[in-house]
């Protein structure tokens, strides 16, 4: 449901969502400059706008920062064309995840390719890396930044400052491929 605010005197819109599985408030702004609020279905609606407001500062520097993007927007694939380019994105990808992995040495348990909508890879605690076929549509350098991330996730399942000293090793640039990424929407 569409819903607005006032931030510091500048009117955003943004999309509430409501979510069984939510836990938390969740602000995700996608480049372009959607802003979206996902809460848990027990959560009163007024106590996600508090913490809107109380994020305001945070919120506007991160509208400001998407809104100066313009997504490249790779719209979902139909079924033909994922199952048409399925396997010619497991062979690039495991190609890149063994050439990565010599120096990092981790344990991968399987790779899969799938048609996902909103990510272009994810990691289990099981160890399985996951690749969105579109994969195939992005310059290498930034493929082979997707491929480090998740390879960095086997050994630490989220994004701390260890995680980001691990990406690092092997791609000292990866701040700069990552803006470009954000620039790349499956949304």
């Amino acid at each position: 449901m569409k819903k607005s605010v006032l931030l510091n005197g500048t009117e955003v819109e943004y999309s509430l969502k409501i979510s069984l599985r939510s836990r938390g408030i969740r602000l995700t702004i996608y480049p372009g400059g959607d802003f979206v609020v996902t809460i848990p279905h027990s959560l009163n609606e007024k106590l996600a706008e508090a913490f809107i407001l109380k994020k305001s500062s945070w919120i506007l520097k991160k509208l400001n920062h998407a809104r100066s993007y313009s997504p490249k927007t790779l719209i979902k694939g139909s079924r033909r064309e994922y199952l048409e380019n399925k396997e010619s994105a497991r062979y690039l990808i495991q190609g890149r995840v063994e050439f990565w992995n010599r120096g990092y040495q981790f344990r991968v348990n399987s790779i899969s390719i799938r048609n996902q909508k909103t990510r272009w890879g994810s990691c289990s605690k099981k160890g399985n890396l996951n690749f969105n076929y579109r994969i195939l549509h992005l310059p290498a350098h930034v493929i082979d930044y997707i491929v480090v991330h998740e390879l960095c996730h086997l050994k630490e399942l989220n994004h701390s400052k260890r995680f980001w000293d691990l990406v690092a090793q092997t791609m000292p640039e990866f701040k700069k491929i990552r803006r470009e990424l954000r620039g790349n929407s499956l949304r």
